[in-house]
């Protein structure tokens, strides 16, 4: 158990490692932002980079494509090192849940799970498609639509993801998330591979909750497929571009369902029919987003260069002490604690469950410049994000939700949850 006083905390924070990494963030205010889970600080790097490329954008026009075009591949062999993928494997473009759609789609055409329904509706001969129930929503909406489009079984299953008990089968494409959105728990994804590989389903991972706070070694848990976005832990600003990783193997095997020309092999041949590239690029569509790869590039640049092991290790420690104070002084408030209590099980960021959790989070957001957020029906989430989150943070943040629910403070806000929470 981490020592609860703030003099500990204090003396954490002048020992830390990685302590120098904090002023490499843009802080406008004095708030304590326990919401890294969501959407990552401002690196100064990637301000600074943005307004160079702007400039940069003013004064070659279309002259700066030589440079740019390869930004895709370029930066996801960066993300490659922070999620132990090879170069080649990583492809930095559109959406999480684009992306998504793209290599169930893959999966499904190349391994007999394609089969739509016919004209008088009978479902498809081809595998199910499976996920926890708890998994994020978009992954759920995702298997959702493309079941009703391809008229396909979708199976959800209550409970974390585990090995033993993975209801799957030859044919079924499975996606799981490495670190579960609302609860922090920290699936084992080597077992998990292992069990889709042996009853013949193919496994696709979401790493985005994941990837740049816990270690992920896709090609040694021989993971074939795996998505994840890029403005959470790494840094990379809203709405940033996402990645796709398709093992080296599946490329030729595999072909997006979306086309595109930045997906057709020699490109600028445009008189030619659809020839996809043989590598990675063939699950590129659209003109790449320039900015936003860049700014993916100082994000993910800046984890590389802390090391995911003193990440990690500074995460556990900011989770450990945030469980202690919870224990001491939330829990005989009401608050229940809603992560795995285990290390080894847990993510970087940690739920509380209490019966009046939105109105407790807009009144620490609103009275006491402490910004977690919301999961409904009752939890409140608390991410630490090792590269610039303090211990101090942890136990201001804390002490403040302590004395805000003691005084009853949160009673007075309105019960009624905002479109953003």
């Amino acid at each position: 158990m981490a020592a609860l006083s703030r003099a500990a905390a204090a003396a954490a924070d002048a020992s830390d490692p990685l302590a120098s990494y904090r002023d490499r963030f843009v802080h406008s205010d004095a708030r304590i932002y326990l919401d890294g889970n969501s959407l990552g600080r401002l690196p100064i790097a990637t301000r600074d980079r943005l307004t160079a490329l702007t400039a940069e954008w003013g004064e070659r026009l279309v002259g700066g494509w030589p440079e740019w075009i390869d930004a895709p591949t370029r930066t996801g062999d960066l993300i490659a090192q922070v999620i132990g993928a090879g170069p080649g494997e990583v492809l930095v473009c559109d959406s999480t849940t684009v992306n998504l759609f793209k290599l169930v789609g893959a999966a499904l055409d190349a391994r007999g799970g394609g089969a739509r329904g016919g004209a008088g509706g009978g479902r498809g001969t081809g595998g199910a498609l499976v996920t926890d129930r708890g998994n994020f929503p978009t992954d759920r909406y995702v298997l959702e639509g493309i079941a009703a489009q391809r008229g396909l079984d979708l199976r959800l299953f209550d409970g974390e993801p585990d090995a033993a008990t993975l209801p799957c089968g030859h044919g079924d494409v499975v996606v799981l998330s490495q670190v579960g959105y609302r609860s922090g728990a920290l699936a084992d994804l080597p077992a998990l591979q292992a069990a889709a590989r042996e009853r013949g389903a193919t496994l696709i991972w979401d790493l985005s909750h994941a990837a740049g706070v816990v270690p992920v070694d896709l090609r040694e848990a021989g993971a074939e497929l795996a998505v994840g976005c890029t403005y959470k832990y790494l840094n990379a600003g809203p709405g940033a571009p996402a990645y796709l990783y398709v093992a080296a193997g599946l490329h030729g095997e595999l072909r997006s369902p979306i086309w595109g020309w930045f997906g057709q092999r020699d490109q600028f041949a445009m008189e030619r029919d659809y020839d996809p590239e043989p590598d990675i690029r063939r699950y590129l569509a659209g003109t790449p987003p320039i900015l936003g790869l860049a700014a993916v590039e100082e994000g993910v640049r800046l984890t590389a260069q802390a090391g995911i092991a003193a990440l990690r290790a500074k995460s556990i420690r900011l989770t450990e002490l945030l469980i202690g104070l919870h224990d001491a002084w939330l829990a005989p408030l009401g608050f229940e604690l809603a992560s795995p209590r285990v290390a080894q099980r847990r993510g970087s960021h940690v739920s509380l469950r209490h019966q009046r959790a939105w109105q407790i989070t807009r009144a620490l957001i609103e009275r006491c410049d402490v910004v977690p957020d919301f999961r409904g029906p009752d939890s409140i989430r608390l991410g630490v994000a090792p590269l610039y989150t303090r211990h101090v943070d942890v136990w201001d943040a804390l002490d403040r939700l302590r004395d805000l629910v003691e005084r009853g403070e949160h009673e007075a806000v309105d019960a009624t949850p905002g479109r953003v929470t």
